[in-house]
């Protein structure tokens, strides 16, 4: 059996250190663009399982614009569907760069069409999409199942990155990208507990979405395998940032940690807490998900779970491409790697 490549494999074959190649594959600051092509390169020669797809498609993502293939032309378009707007702090945002580089080399172009109320309520295409263009449709933020089927309907390939939730176990015929969602929660639930904060509740809302479903789901999983109670007065649900603190307040006492869905949810718990005289880590510890820009300026630091956009761009490339060459293919659902980071927000005494 062909043994698995690793981060310290490649580190060991250039004589450079374990974390200088981390950061060049999860495209962290801090490196000259020189380090971090040589790095990325070797990756794709011993096969790294980031990139071992890569040369399938001739993705040349690792070198700089001008050393790049010229496009073979215009072949059709990519349309990106999505009910939200998608700013530099959402996850989706880093990886659609990425994406949107890797399919003009195919020859696509990207449009953004955004999907609006009166879209959703009449179940119509936006104005600006046009079918005679599109060779496929990526699915961002679109949680609203009824839509969601009839863009499935359309006879286009059409990949979702996250998707309505799928608590009754149907899930939409199309391929589907997410984010792990479930080993790292499931990591931190244990090492709370295993450091004596038995006490774990969850805040958001768990029917927003497959991922925040399956956070949920992996928090109450981890707490039942371990013989933990959960109280079911720390798993909060909630619409409004503004009826977090009343909500907080009326536990009484709380809890010693609090996974939340996101990062975003995270902030507006620990604003929440301040505006009761509660603090973070000194009251209770906090978990979010995403690694926002926003996590590692929170005060304190944000505990979250990194997401590696670079990864999912590739994924998302590989399932469209596959689904456009390969129509008749099954539908497949795909889980990329996530990281855990500790920061101060957990901070344990």
């Amino acid at each position: 059996m062909k043994k698995k490549v690793t981060i310290q494999d490649i580190a060991d074959a250039l004589g450079i250190s374990r974390n200088t190649v981390s950061k060049a594959i999860n495209n962290s600051e801090g490196l000259a663009d020189a380090t971090r092509e040589k790095i990325l390169q070797k990756a794709v020669e011993m096969g790294y399982k980031q990139f071992s797809y890569v040369n399938t498609y001739k993705i040349l993502a690792l070198r700089p614009p001008s050393a790049l293939p010229e496009a073979p032309g215009f072949v059709g378009e990519i349309a990106l569907l999505t009910c939200s707007f998608l700013t530099q702090s959402h996850f989706a945002s880093t990886m659609l760069d990425k994406f949107q580089r890797e399919i003009s080399q195919l020859g696509y172009t990207m449009n953004t069409h955004r999907v609006t109320e009166s879209n959703l309520r009449e179940l119509s295409l936006p104005l600006t999409f046009s079918r005679e263009r599109v060779s496929a449709i990526i699915c961002i933020e679109m949680f609203d199942r009824a839509y969601d089927e009839m863009v499935c309907e359309l006879g286009i390939p059409v990949l979702f990155v996250d998707g309505p939730v799928k608590s009754d176990g149907v899930s939409l015929p199309a391929d589907q990208l997410y984010m792990d969602n479930t080993t790292e929660i499931t990591r931190f639930v244990n090492d709370m507990l295993a450091a004596g904060q038995r006490r774990i509740g969850f805040i958001g809302n768990y029917k927003h979405c497959q991922s925040f479903y399956e956070r949920y789901a992996a928090f109450r999983f981890a707490m039942l395998m371990a013989g933990a109670p959960v109280d079911e007065r720390d798993c909060i649900q909630y619409n409004s940032p503004d009826v977090i603190a009343e909500k907080l307040d009326g536990l009484g006492s709380l809890p010693d940690v609090f996974i939340c869905a996101n990062d975003f949810v995270a902030g507006d718990v620990i604003r929440a807490l301040f505006s009761i005289g509660k603090s973070v880590p000194e009251d209770v510890r906090i978990l979010g998900f995403d690694d926002s820009a926003e996590s590692r300026i929170s005060r304190p630091p944000l505990s979250t779970v990194h997401i590696h956009t670079q990864i999912m761009a590739f994924s998302a490339l590989q399932l469209l491409i596959n689904r456009i060459r390969e129509p008749s293919l099954d539908y497949r659902v795909v889980h990329t790697e996530t990281a855990l980071i500790y920061r101060d927000s957990t901070k344990l005494d």
